[in-house]
């Protein structure tokens, strides 16, 4: 019951401390696009564990936590001068270009997230829970589903300009090779697979470096600056 405490005081402290990274980064600055988005969405998952939406509530909000955790640990490491994880780089690296627009920051950012960090959330929250990744299934997709019903909405809100004008945007095409639902489902495939290689520590950190590697990637090009 402790331990399970602890889980649920921890949803409030990342809301706080991602609304307090609201109130001190400038609006234009591409982590606080970023972490805007998130906070929306973290926001709506709590909502939804309050009332109940999830046949378990205890590893919801556990999955919720660990997942969190990650974003605000590459944060953290950005403010103490330290190197984050590959896959959030590009994103703290171009946070000030003038010609990368919000909709590249707010997908970038999400990229990072669900490309690397939930598969990893996942792994988190099985050993805190002494679970199975099937057993995290039903929570997996219930937030999944709510960030891809978000994500039309937070590209028609960050992207500028009438229909017509967006067809010919080179951003159009840009941010139309990127899916959430394909990062989501690749990130639940390779939860599986770190925890397949669990008690192989050398192959799963060579694994998970790759990732690593492959997400930013990924997310510098989504970064591409591009004319006005």
């Amino acid at each position: 019951m402790a331990q399970y405490e602890q889980v649920l005081t921890s949803v409030d402290r990342v809301i706080s401390r991602m609304r307090a990274l609201d109130a001190v980064l400038p609006a234009g600055d591409g982590v606080a696009v970023f972490n805007r988005v998130y906070l929306a969405v973290t926001r709506a998952v709590d909502r939804r564990i309050d009332a109940g939406r999830f046949a378990d509530t205890r590893a919801a909000i556990a999955l919720d936590v660990r997942f969190a955790e990650r974003y605000l640990a590459a944060v953290d490491a950005v403010f103490q001068e330290r190197r984050p994880p590959a896959c959030w780089r590009p994103l703290f690296q171009f946070r000030r270009h003038p010609g990368v627009r919000p909709l590249q920051f707010a997908l970038a950012g999400i990229n990072a997230h669900i490309g690397h960090d939930l598969a990893l959330a996942v792994v988190d929250t099985c050993r805190t829970l002494s679970c199975e990744p099937v057993d995290l299934e039903d929570e997996f997709d219930r937030v999944g589903d709510l960030l891809v019903s978000m994500e039309e909405r937070i590209r028609e809100e960050l992207t500028p300009g009438p229909e017509l004008l967006r067809i010919a945007d080179p951003l159009t095409h840009l941010v139309g090779a990127w899916s959430l639902e394909r990062a989501r489902d690749a990130a639940w495939t390779t939860a599986r697979a770190l925890w397949a290689l669990r008690r192989l520590p050398d192959v799963a950190g060579e694994f998970t470096e790759r990732l690593d590697t492959a997400v930013g990637f990924a997310g510098r090009m989504l970064l591409t600056p591009l004319p006005d």
